[in-house]
């Protein structure tokens, strides 16, 4: 069982089985670790390699876009947590950083 922020509500998370995009990030990896010790089986994916604890499948999926295949992180999901971005817009020198 999960508690909920906020409310206080419980989420069987036992046998769930749960993508995590972005996984190698600050709020991914919280998140995975989150779901990992409350009993879900965690399928994080990310665009380099990262070591998980024992029991979370990692799937290397490269950037974000159409052309990404999800197929292998996927396989067998009940729910998605999109944890993924584009980070440091600001920084970007393009001329419309939200397009990339």
């Amino acid at each position: 069982m999960m508690t909920l922020p906020g409310n206080g509500a419980y989420v069987n998370t036992d046998r769930v089985r749960v993508l995590v995009t972005g996984a190698t990030g600050f709020v991914g990896r919280a998140v995975v670790e989150c779901l990992s010790r409350d009993g879900a089986e965690v399928t994080a994916t990310g665009r380099s390699d990262a070591a998980f604890a024992d029991g979370v499948k990692f799937v290397r999926v490269g950037d974000l876009g159409a052309a990404t295949n999800w197929s292998a992180a996927l396989g067998g999901c009940h729910a998605v947590v999109h944890c993924a971005a584009r980070v440091h817009v600001m920084q970007d020198g393009s001329v419309d950083p939200l397009a990339a």
